[in-house]
């Protein structure tokens, strides 16, 4: 029985990445989900060992244990060889399966140190098949997501963080060696008026203090006139005193 199971899967990836006659649907952006990676790319995850073994007839819940078991690092391709990540072999699994939003949204919101990856997992998901929009509505709020991550690529292991991950897909053409669908600026977006404008998480400015008063503002220049003076003539006395006698 799980013979014929495993060559409907084989088909069903086969039917996947035929460029030419994709059965899958488009992506909400537009895109086709078989192409949006590379084609060298898309050949190397296909043929690798992990996604072989780990991504061949998984669902959309399977995709949660093997974030948690197999991914410690983001990233594209990685090492001499160009072995492409458990991170990216887990995209372009995404990309089969399109997820709906609801999905993506328990991905997102998982708590936790060990959901770390899948949140980005998620968002770098999002990035590549949402629209600019929900693209910009989604990612911003984990833009104070602080939680370290590791980074794997060519130049070897770093580390970044989670709000610097969601920035660099905001914001960058390529991320984990993926060229990403350019999408409008956001002030573009707000002029249109298809984004509100985004507040700061450090607030509007308008909440901090209102300025000093001229009378206080002479009161402190006086103030820090007063200890350049004073410092002035303590650095006088302290050369007097290593002067030779």
């Amino acid at each position: 029985m799980s013979k014929p199971q495993q060559t409907h899967h084989q088909a069903d990836e086969r039917r996947f990445l035929d460029e030419r006659g994709s059965s899958a649907s488009l992506a909400p952006n537009g895109l086709n989900p078989a192409t949006i990676l590379e084609k060298a790319v898309r050949e190397r995850i296909v043929d690798s060992y992990f996604y072989k073994e780990q991504c061949f007839g998984v669902n959309e819940a399977d995709i949660v244990d093997r974030v948690v078991a197999h991914v410690d690092f983001v990233g594209g391709t990685y090492g001499s060889t160009q072995k492409p990540s458990p991170f990216l072999c887990l995209a372009f699994k995404l990309l089969q399966l399109a997820p709906g939003d609801d999905v993506l949204r328990e991905y997102i919101e998982y708590g936790g140190e060990k959901f770390k990856y899948l949140r980005a997992l998620a968002l770098f998901y999002v990035r590549l098949t949402r629209q600019a929009k929900d693209v910009y509505g989604t990612l911003e709020r984990y833009l104070v997501d602080g939680r370290k991550l590791r980074r794997k690529g060519r130049a070897g292991t770093s580390l970044t963080f989670v709000d610097v991950f969601v920035d660099e897909l905001l914001t960058k053409e390529r991320v984990c060696g993926t060229s990403l669908w350019k999408m409008p600026k956001r002030d573009v977006l707000e002029d249109l008026e298809v984004l509100e404008p985004r507040v700061s998480a450090l607030g509007d400015i308008e909440d901090f203090p209102v300025e000093m008063g001229r009378d206080e503002m002479d009161v402190d220049e006086d103030e820090r006139g007063g200890s350049k003076d004073g410092d002035g003539d303590e650095k006088q006395s302290r050369d007097r005193s290593r002067s030779p006698s």
